[in-house]
């Protein structure tokens, strides 16, 4: 071949499913989340994450997320989530007002918009699809 043979090389295989794992939730270790600050409506939350599994076409995410203290507002993905820690009120406009803790599976339908008080910092694992 000489070195003036410019023809494209083959296109890389995808890459394959992820293998079958498992984590510690709590002893994950998260990395800083942007929170907007017109969410904020009182304290000064911190959020963490770190999204362990992510679908190809991004419609489905799976991860551990965080919450300092504080009051913040949102508008719901389609999630399930388990806290394993700390505790938060969620209020959902025009709905429930769900007080979820240690040990909570909670299912939040898309375009919910929400207030959350968390009481203390909360962690859970979650399941997303947009």
């Amino acid at each position: 071949m000489s070195t003036s043979d410019h023809s494209a090389a083959p296109a890389p295989a995808p890459a394959p499913a992820p293998a079958s794992f498992a984590v510690d939730v709590a002893d994950v270790e998260l990395e800083p989340d942007d929170l907007d600050p017109a969410q904020i409506v009182s304290g000064e939350p911190v959020v963490t994450g770190k999204v362990l599994w992510e679908s190809a076409d991004g419609k489905q995410v799976r991860g551990i997320w965080q919450i300092t203290p504080g009051v913040v507002t949102d508008v719901e993905a389609d999630e399930l989530f388990v806290v394993v820690s700390g505790r938060a009120t969620v209020e959902v406009e025009g709905g429930a007002t769900l007080e979820v803790g240690p040990g909570s599976a909670c299912v939040l339908r898309e375009g919910d918009k929400t207030v959350w008080t968390v009481h203390e910092t909360l962690r859970k694992a979650y399941h997303i699809s947009y």
